[in-house]
């Protein structure tokens, strides 16, 4: 929060309660099954994992998978060059 505060030359409780309000309308929209994009950085997005059977290696028992939501998260092709870059945020 330090960092945030000192680019954005305000207080660090200001830079907190503007990450916990981000964070909560972000979660809202996840709530939702709504996705949540970041511009230059990249997209969240829920999926539903469809409902599937499972085999457990040891037992070979075969168990059935119920569905459930994901998160998950698509980097922006910029954001990944940057990462394989090793972090070098010159731009």
């Amino acid at each position: 929060m330090a960092e945030l505060a000192k680019k954005n030359n305000i207080a660090a409780a200001e830079a907190q309660r503007m990450v916990n309000a981000l964070i909560a309308a972000m979660g809202d929209n996840f709530m939702e099954g709504n996705g949540v994009q970041l511009p230059n950085f990249g997209t969240f997005e829920v999926k539903k994992k469809m409902e599937r059977v499972m085999v457990n290696p040891s037992t070979g028992q075969r168990m059935l998978v119920p569905p459930k939501l994901t998160l998950a998260f698509k980097p922006t092709a910029t954001t990944k060059d940057r990462i394989k870059k090793g972090g070098d945020d010159n731009g």
